[in-house]
C-alpha cells in the first residue's frame, strides 16, 4: 500500500511537472517576440508607417513586445540603436525610411531586417532584386511613378517651370531626383532644383527658388516633411502651388495636390511580411512588396491652395480625389 501511495505521489508529481512544462512552452511561443522599429525622424507619414505595423502585429494573435526607436535625423544615431537591437536580440529588425533600415542590414546580420517605405531598395544596396529579399533582409517600398505626378501637374496648373527641394544625405531623394529630371525632360519642363543639409535650411531653399518656378514637388524626403510647414508658408507666400507625393502630411491643408500612398498601408504591409517570416518563412524568399496604385494610394486637392493660386481644378480631377480640402476641412469620399 505504501508503495502504491508513492507511485501516485510520484504520477500526480509528474503530471503537474508536465502540465507546468506545458504552459511555460505555451507561453514562450506565444511571448516573448521582441520586435524593434527605428525610424529616422518622426512626421505624420512615417508615424503612419509605425502605426500600420502595430496595429497589424497586435491583430496577429501573438504576444509583442515593442522597443519603438526615433533616430531624429540622425544617421549616427541610426546606427546606435541597430547595435542597440543587436544587443537586444531582437526577433525582427524594422526600418522605416532609408538610413535607418540601411543601419539595420549594416549591423544586423543573424536577424531579420524588414526594411518599411524605402523608395529605391535597390540603389540603397538593401537587395539585390525586388524579386526576393537579400539575406536575412527584405521589406515594402514606396517608390512613385514621378512622370505620372507630373503629368497631372502639368495639365491642372500649366506648368513651365517646376522647383524640387531635396536632402542631399537622404538616398531616396537622390535617387528621385534622377526621375524628376528624366520625367521633366520628357514632359518639356524646365527643372529648378535646390538641395538641403538639414530640415532648418528649407526655408531659405524654397525662398531662393520661389520667384523662379510655377510651383514646387518634394518627394519621399523625411527631411523636407519634419520641417513641411516652413515650405507651405513660402509657397502661400508667393502664391505658388506646392505639390507633394506624401498625402499624410498634408491633411491638414498646404498642398496643392498631393498625390501618393497611403502610409499606413505601407505599416500593414511591413507587418505582413513580419507576420511571413515569424511564421517560419526567410527573408531571402520573400519578395519586396509594392503596392497597388489603384487600392492602396490617396489623392488629395486643396481647393483653398487652389484659390489662393488663382487655379481652377478641372472636374475631371475633382471627381478622381478621394480626399478634399476646403474650407479648412478635410473631405473623404
Amino acid at each position: 500500500m505504501k508503495i502504491k501511495m508513492v507511485g501516485a505521489a510520484a504520477l500526480f508529481t509528474l503530471m503537474v511537472g508536465v502540465l507546468l512544462f506545458g504552459t511555460a512552452c505555451a507561453k514562450k511561443k506565444n511571448s516573448g517576440l521582441k520586435v524593434g522599429i527605428s525610424k529616422i525622424v518622426s512626421h505624420p507619414a512615417l508615424d503612419a508607417v509605425e502605426s500600420g505595423i502595430l496595429d497589424k502585429l497586435n491583430a496577429s494573435g501573438r504576444i509583442f513586445e515593442f522597443d519603438l526607436q526615433n533616430a531624429n535625423g540622425d544617421v549616427n544615431t541610426a546606427a546606435q540603436i541597430a547595435a542597440q537591437f543587436q544587443n537586444e536580440r531582437v526577433d525582427v529588425a524594422v526600418g522605416i525610411a532609408t538610413p535607418t533600415a540601411i543601419a539595420l542590414a549594416n549591423n544586423i546580420k543573424d536577424t531579420p531586417v524588414v526594411f518599411a517605405a524605402i523608395t529605391d531598395p535597390l540603389g540603397a544596396g538593401l537587395v539585390d532584386t525586388v524579386e526576393h529579399g537579400k539575406n536575412n533582409v527584405t521589406g515594402v517600398s514606396d517608390a512613385i511613378t514621378i512622370i505620372s505626378h507630373l503629368k497631372i501637374y502639368k495639365d491642372i496648373v500649366n506648368l513651365k517651370t517646376l522647383g524640387y527641394v531635396y536632402t542631399s544625405s537622404e538616398d531616396n531623394s537622390i535617387s528621385s531626383l534622377g526621375d524628376v529630371r528624366s520625367a521633366c525632360a520628357e514632359l518639356g519642363l524646365e527643372l529648378v532644383v535646390q538641395a538641403i543639409t538639414n530640415s532648418s535650411e528649407l526655408a531659405q531653399a524654397a525662398e531662393s527658388i520661389i520667384g523662379r518656378v510655377d510651383g514646387v514637388y518634394i518627394t519621399n524626403d523625411n527631411t523636407i516633411f519634419s520641417a513641411l510647414p516652413s515650405l507651405i508658408q513660402v509657397c502661400r507666400n508667393a502664391k505658388k502651388p506646392l505639390f507633394s507625393c506624401d498625402v499624410t502630411s498634408v491633411l491638414e491643408g498646404g498642398a496643392l495636390i498631393a498625390l501618393g500612398w497611403n502610409y499606413y498601408n505601407i505599416g500593414q504591409a511591413a507587418g505582413d511580411v513580419i507576420i511571413q517570416i515569424l511564421d517560419g518563412k526567410k527573408p531571402a524568399e520573400i519578395p519586396v512588396r509594392f503596392l497597388d496604385p489603384f487600392t492602396e494610394s490617396d489623392f488629395l486637392l486643396d481647393l483653398d491652395e487652389a484659390e489662393r493660386c488663382g487655379i481652377k481644378i478641372p472636374e475631371r480631377y475633382l471627381n478622381q480625389a478621394n480626399r478634399i480640402f476646403q474650407n479648412g476641412k478635410l473631405t473623404e469620399k
